[in-house]
């Protein structure tokens, strides 16, 4: 199948990240895949589709696809205009989509302090940062020591409390993210309702760390059995931090946490997203 798949731009996004990673599965599949955008070149993830740059989506000539692809409501009406008949709108639920290299079937021993990871911009209200510092600070308040690592697109915002972060990194490549997400031994995901997909919260299970999150629709959706993590409310930073603690405090449910993570990220491997991608487009 000859398929084009409009993306809005090319900036590190968990939004991104899951639609390159369908259109790789679809590659994998024998589908001859463009993606098609206006953004920059893309530096930050590899990708084994075609890229083709454009001015504007507009610009796009779709007259040999068999079917264009969009995510988002401004490419998917520009897909309609492209393609009348052969639009296809890609939706969320379709779900995470978690690259090979991320999962692991071993993981290490525990490290000494615990390193404890939190992910997102904090400019971003959805992805609940601040809450996650609360619940490291609540944690911390209780005498718990580990070393916090924080992970943002973005450089910092004015309002982060930096003397609470032994580690920060900026703008990590997929593979850069990977190294670091398997040097570390849990994940905070304090993301809030309005969060569409929750890349990072499936791929940390996938590599075997013990997860905290809120009790959001697209992280309860990662497995039928919710066992496979510790939730609180969202925005309740001091029930997140005691759900952190119960972790910290616990090698039993630590390792537990780990083993059922690993287990409930296995159907959102990238083979098993073609699988579903292809079917929904035969449809």
């Amino acid at each position: 199948m000859r398929i084009a798949w409009l993306l809005d731009d090319t900036t590190i996004s968990g939004a991104t990240r899951v639609q390159l990673a369908q259109a790789d599965a679809l590659v994998a599949r024998g589908h001859q895949v463009r993606l098609v955008t206006p953004g920059l070149p893309l530096t930050w993830r590899s990708s084994r589709a075609e890229w083709v740059y454009v001015d504007e989506l507009r610009a796009y000539d779709a007259s040999e696809d068999e079917v264009v692809i969009a995510a988002t409501d401004e490419a998917f009406a520009i897909a309609r205009l492209l393609a009348e008949g052969r639009a296809r709108r890609i939706e969320p639920s379709f779900g995470p989509v978690i690259d090979e290299e991320v999962f692991r079937d071993r993981v290490p021993p525990d490290n000494e302090p615990l390193r404890v990871l939190l992910y997102g911009a904090s400019q971003s209200e959805r992805k609940g940062i601040s809450d996650g510092y609360g619940a490291a600070a609540h944690a911390r308040w209780f005498h718990q020591q580990f070393d916090l690592v924080r992970v943002s697109p973005y450089a910092p915002s004015r309002e982060e409390p930096l003397d609470a972060v032994q580690e920060f990194h900026v703008a990590l490549a997929a593979r850069e993210m990977t190294r670091l997400m398997h040097s570390c031994d849990l994940l905070i995901a304090p993301s809030r309702r309005d969060e569409e997909v929750g890349l990072t919260a499936a791929e940390a299970l996938a590599a075997g760390l013990a997860v905290v999150m809120t009790s959001i629709p697209p992280f309860l959706a990662l497995d039928t059995q919710t066992d496979f993590a510790l939730f609180a409310p969202e925005v309740k930073a001091v029930e997140l931090g005691e759900r952190l603690i119960e972790v910290l405090e616990n090698d039993e449910l630590r390792a537990h946490l780990r083993k059922r993570g690993r287990e409930a990220a296995e159907k959102w491997r990238a083979g098993r997203a073609g699988e579903r991608v292809e079917a929904w487009l035969r449809r």
